[in-house]
């Protein structure tokens, strides 16, 4: 892992096409500003720890019990 540090106001890039800007610092979060192309896309761990959670799920649901649930929701 690659440590730097910054102040408020600096920058940093990562390859060519993403600019992390430290927009504010306080003293238990900092805030961060993100350009980055369109098709580079940025989450917080949290939000992608849901989406694989999501996906894991929806991986070990078999196909009968999506007919079932099917069934159930038309009664």
């Amino acid at each position: 892992m690659l440590v730097i540090r910054r102040r408020a106001g600096e920058s940093l890039f990562i390859g060519d096409g993403v600019e992390i800007r430290i927009l504010d610092v306080g003293p238990s979060q900092v805030k961060l500003g993100i350009e980055a192309p369109k098709e580079v896309t940025v989450l917080r761990n949290e939000v992608r720890q849901t989406q694989q959670a999501n996906l894991d799920a929806a991986r070990q649901t078999s196909p009968e019990s999506v007919k079932t649930l099917l069934k159930q929701l038309r009664q």
